[in-house]
């Protein structure tokens, strides 16, 4: 009778690349060769939503990773080098990052170390809340992501909301790392802040684990040979200065985390107001400059708006400007799309620039006072004269965005003095009716549009030449310009009496408690220089982490068969295990050339200088199968040898592994769980000649045997090849060789039902059907999925009771 109890079976469209179970529910995310990202429910593998390719982000998927708490979900891509973090409810890019090198292989690992001062501060974590508004959420919209590179931008879009603020997630601290070739590791506290680059690591990463109590980083990675031949190693990196640090490395990682977020967040709303910043708004500026190059007479354009506000004449060349080409019901349309457009970029700097600018200070502030803290802090590497620096870079944006907000006010004020009064102008030119309120006009509001044509309408030579336009009169946009030019028409600080004293004092003039104005360049400008120097400060400490990291263990393993060179190595053993109770870590491999039917199980404790008794054995699978068991349900399968296909952790004590035996006319492939205990109970030493691989000298190995009962199944008409598990969860997911057919398990479950399962005989009674239909079966699910994002949203809501319990 089969031990586990089979809920799904799905035939996909496309191979499938890789495979991650949420460690909080039963859902299990996949990417595949087309560069799409599906979450699929484990009761009849229902798909929940979809993330299709994007050109900009790429289409290369190579590894998958959830965040510990569930609620995040992390992909990286080859062809652009980008890590993405997707919503795992709305299948929404919350937030991504650039990367020298493309990922080969992550792993998402939560610190579950507790001690007097981390649960203090995980208490006192939110003490910002009551020192600084919540700030407003951003508006939905599209908005653009620019991310810079050495040499190149690359830009896309993306729906977005306040989603960004909940990117922080638990305050506990969780790690994302990152493994790649030419020796590439990188470790992001939170998933965002690169809290270490990891130097001197050879070959290329196949897979990663950092142990829960941060001592110690296990890195399978695939190195050239003297022969030129691949060669599996393990090493072992200490990574001591993070755990003796933690309760430190928390509070730094935390803030520069919150620091992170609130870049990104100013980023948004800078780009929603270049969104509410209309082109329409510039057709003044062209109209005007059109005339110029049309008219005939060489008076100033200047002199002729001046000439109809004060004698109320025009010539006619203005005249068929004003009336032809600008017309009455234009001019109101203009009139009205800068008042809406200022106002929308008004509400947007007053609530969320400068709202995000003042929590940046805060948190910058915080840092420095911990970088004070030498004793404790100054081993991390923070800097407090980079910390400082970059409080002044932000202290200058924000007097940057006070600035915008001053030229909005005037500009306001002044357009909608100068669009009443030219409003009239026309109508009277058109002989039209004049409504009385608008017909009053004082000698003050004269002066003022003076002033305004006189500042605003001097015909410019030198802006011509550089922008092609010979008036700027719009005096907003050139805020929001990306340019490394300086601003058209800055703001006339001349008769500022603050100005003047600065400049009249020889000690402020250069006093570090002033921030910089930066008056001739952009807000844009200024975003980016105050984003540089952070970046700059952000970096030391991954630095000065990364450089303490020391290389304590490096194993070499075996030889990576010539036939398998080419073969997909994502799924590929060994894979990684890290035991958080007892402190050690596991890795489990297989070495088909040299003992086909056994199983190795390498262990290292998390601290890397505490040796380990019996520290590598081998696993028997040879009739590894029970002989008690009926001889009708089995068949010839106790007469059988079995190699080791593929082998996941299943639990501290258990290994999933899928079986297949040496004689395929009798038997196809298992899907069993292999008790750990009876194997980690040998007594035998293996003595390790470092001068030689494990294969050359596996034949002194200590062996252990296994004999199942009942806790194993066949997986009939299914070339089962590599399985993923989720002990917490209890469920398992097997792929196919072919990587498109899926199967997936209950493990710990009554068998009472599983024989009478309809369901699960008519899935699997003719393998030859699923293999011939998979355009079919693509069709049919892309049709039971459509309505993506709320049906999803639904779907996990639905079950987040039961799969939570």
């Amino acid at each position: 009778m089969p031990a586990f109890r089979q809920v799904g079976e799905k035939q996909l469209p496309n191979p499938v690349l890789c495979m991650a179970w949420s460690p909080k529910r039963d859902l299990i995310a996949l990417a595949n060769t087309a560069g799409e990202l599906l979450l699929h429910r484990l009761a009849n593998f229902q798909r929940v939503w979809s993330l299709p390719p994007n050109e900009n982000t790429g289409k290369e998927i190579t590894a998958v990773a959830w965040r510990p708490d569930g609620k995040i979900l992390a992909f990286s891509l080859g062809d652009t080098k980008l890590v993405v973090l997707c919503d795992a409810e709305k299948a929404e890019i919350l937030h991504l990052f650039p990367l020298e090198n493309p990922v080969s292989c992550m792993h998402w690992m939560e610190v579950l170390e507790e001690s007097s001062v981390l649960n203090s501060f995980y208490t006192s974590e939110d003490e910002s809340n009551l020192f600084l508004p919540k700030l407003p959420t951003l508006p939905k919209r599209k908005v653009l992501f620019i991310l810079s590179y050495s040499t190149t931008s690359k830009i896309f879009s993306e729906e977005k909301s306040d989603e960004i603020l909940n990117l922080l997630g638990e305050v506990r601290l969780n790690i994302l790392v990152l493994g790649g070739g030419s020796g590439f590791v990188e470790l992001y506290a939170y998933g965002m802040y690169k809290i270490a680059t990891l130097p001197g690591v050879p070959g290329t990463c196949s897979s990663l684990c950092l142990s829960s109590d941060l001592k110690s980083l296990s890195i399978i990675t695939e190195i050239r040979s003297a022969d030129n031949d691949p060669e599996i190693c393990y090493i072992q990196l200490d990574t001591g200065l993070l755990s003796d640090c933690l309760p430190e490395v928390t509070r730094m990682a935390r803030k520069f985390t919150h620091i992170s977020t609130l870049l990104q967040y100013l980023r948004l709303s800078l780009t929603c107001m270049c969104e509410a910043w209309e082109d329409i708004l510039m057709q003044m500026d062209l109209r005007l400059t059109k005339f110029v190059q049309e008219k005939n007479t060489s008076t100033q354009v200047q002199d002729e708006f001046l000439e109809l506000l004060l004698w109320g004449q025009s010539s006619p060349e203005l005249q068929a400007l004003l009336m032809n080409q600008l017309t009455v019901k234009g001019l109101k349309k203009l009139g009205q799309s800068i008042e809406t457009s200022y106002s929308s970029i008004q509400k947007l700097v007053i609530s969320h620039l400068q709202s995000g600018s003042e929590a940046l200070l805060y948190h910058l502030s915080e840092v420095k006072g911990m970088s004070l803290w030498k004793q404790k802090f100054q081993p991390l590497g923070l800097d407090s004269a980079a910390i400082e620096d970059a409080i002044t870079a932000v202290g200058s944006f924000t007097l940057k965005a006070n600035e915008l907000l001053q030229v909005i006010d005037k500009s306001m004020k002044n357009f909608k003095a100068f669009f009443r009064w030219l409003y009239v102008a026309m109508l009277r030119m058109s002989e039209e009716h004049v409504p009385p309120e608008l017909n009053k006009m004082t000698q003050k509001d004269i002066a003022f549009v003076a002033d305004f044509l006189s500042e605003h309408f001097s015909e410019n030579e030198e802006l011509f030449d550089r922008k092609g336009k010979y008036f700027n009169v719009e005096r907003v946009g050139q805020y929001l310009k990306d340019e490394d030019e300086d601003l058209v028409s800055p703001p006339n600080t001349k008769g500022n009496q603050w100005m003047k004293f600065l400049q009249e004092s020889t000690h402020l003039k250069e006093s570090p408690l002033l921030f910089p104005s930066y008056s001739q360049k952009s807000l844009h400008f200024v975003k980016r220089m105050m984003e540089g120097v952070i970046e700059l400060c952000l970096q030391k400490p991954a630095e000065v982490i990364g450089k303490s990291v020391k290389q304590a263990v490096c194993l070499p393993l075996y030889t990576v068969p010539e036939s398998s060179e080419n073969t997909p190595r994502l799924f590929e053993l060994p894979s990684l295990y890290n035991d958080k109770k007892t402190n050690m870590h596991y890795g489990v491999f297989c070495m088909p050339e040299i003992s086909p039917c056994k199983l190795y199980l390498l262990r290292k404790f998390t601290d890397p200088f505490r040796p380990v008794p019996n520290g590598l054995m081998a696993i028997d699978l040879s009739n590894v199968l029970s002989h008690s068991i009926d001889d009708d349900a089995v068949g010839a399968s106790s007469d059988c040898v079995y190699s080791c296909q593929d082998a996941r952790f299943y639990d501290d004590e258990t290994l999933t592994v899928v079986l297949r035996a040496s004689e395929e006319e009798n038997r196809g492939r298992v899907l069993a769980q292999l008790p750990l205990g009876s194997a980690l109970s040998c007594e035998e030493e293996f003595n390790w000649d470092p001068s030689l691989r494990l294969d050359q000298q596996s034949g002194a190995i200590p062996v252990k045997g296994l004999v199942l009962e009942n806790q194993w199944r066949d997986l009939e008409n299914m070339k089962a090849q590599f399985v993923a598990v989720n002990g917490i969860r209890k469920v398992a997911c097997v792929l196919s060789s072919n990587l498109r057919h899926v199967r997936v398990y209950e493990m710990d479950v009554e068998d009472e039902e599983d024989e009478e399962r309809p369901e699960s005989q008519n899935a699997s009674s003719d393998q030859d059907g699923l293999e011939e239909t998979p355009a079919i079966q693509g069709e049919a699910e892309g049709r039971e999925t459509e309505g993506g994002g709320q049906r999803a949203k639904e779907q996990l809501e639905s079950g987040e009771a039961l799969e939570l319990s």
